[in-house]
């Protein structure tokens, strides 16, 4: 770092993650005997940017309220999930990310400092404003809403960045905004930490490995799910450059369904999830799912699960 505005925002939060009010939720989490940390900002903060900073660096193995993304900015770390018992190292310019509920610890020593750069989303904040976003990539989708779904879930996500300076660049602002706070800091971050996390999912995407010898039907179910709130058989065709008529053929006699009810099925399960998982309305979920007014996704849905979207999510 050659940047002194920059050192001093990271020693200052540095300082200053010490002192926040790490208290614990009333309730237990996976287990009587273990505890989870409550949001530990403010209840005006949607959005939280912390920073471990030193040579010797503990966590105790705990849960949290919140979701989470840790990234080594300086210095390799230790991560221990509660899954597996499953400790990894977080290599510079690698992040980590977790779930609410799930269960972590971090240690790091080294004969020189160390800096972890986290990023703390309430839940609320992050279904309401983020997932929107984030629904493209239905594994991410998945991992994201798991936790609503299943208070157990332990899943995590650990990632490499091809080219880690964007990402980089990125953290520094946010580390130099929120260490000098103002009036509209909270306005500013939001759409630093949703490039942020629109920069993770192209990541995680390109770390997927595309299967050997993926047949074009299953290619086209993917490419579908990718953009289920957009997509229409006219770009399927472009895409692939293939007739529309050899799509919907090609779908039917390998898939047994027509690009019709792929699409709906597609749309429905995502609904079904975001209506067990978040406190969304059925506005703003239909929105998502990429339906013009919330009447058309309220009879799309009634005709596939047999009840209305308020009767669903009650019976869950």
């Amino acid at each position: 770092m050659s940047n002194p505005t920059l050192e001093t925002a990271i020693e200052k939060l540095g300082k200053q993650f010490a002192r926040r009010n790490w208290s614990y939720l009333d309730v237990p989490a996976g287990s009587p005997m273990e505890k989870s940390y409550a949001w530990p900002g403010s209840p005006e903060e949607n959005i939280m940017i912390c920073v471990h900073k030193g040579p010797n660096i503990q966590e105790m193995f705990h849960r949290q309220d919140f979701f989470f993304f840790n990234f080594a900015y300086l210095g390799d770390y230790g991560a221990l999930s509660h899954k597996y018992d499953n400790h990894i190292t977080i290599h510079e310019n690698e992040c980590y990310i977790g779930q609410p509920f799930a269960g972590y610890a971090l240690s790091a020593h080294s004969e020189k400092d160390i800096i972890i750069i986290g990023i703390l989303i309430q839940k609320e904040t992050f279904f309401r404003v983020f997932l929107p976003v984030l629904s493209s990539d239905t594994k991410l989708f998945h991992f994201f809403l798991a936790p609503q779904t299943n208070e157990y879930s332990e899943e995590f996500i650990h990632l490499r960045f091809d080219d880690p300076c964007c990402i980089r660049t990125l953290l520094e602002m946010m580390v130099i905004e929120y260490a000098n706070p103002q009036d509209d800091t909270q306005t500013i971050l939001q759409p630093m930490v949703l490039t942020l996390l629109m920069m993770v999912a192209r990541q995680y995407k390109l770390s997927i490995p595309v299967p050997k010898n993926e047949k074009l039907s299953d290619k086209i179910v993917r490419y579908m799910s990718e953009h289920s709130d957009i997509v229409t058989l006219k770009d399927i065709s472009k895409h692939f450059s293939y007739h529309p008529n050899y799509i919907s053929t090609l779908l039917r006699h390998e898939i047994g369904k027509s690009f019709s009810e792929i699409l709906l099925e597609q749309r429905m399960e995502r609904a079904a999830f975001l209506l067990r998982g978040t406190n969304l309305s059925v506005v703003e979920i239909a929105a998502m799912l990429g339906y013009s007014n919330s009447s058309n996704f309220y009879k799309a849905f009634k005709a596939f699960y047999q009840c209305s979207p308020r009767d669903y999510s009650g019976k869950q």
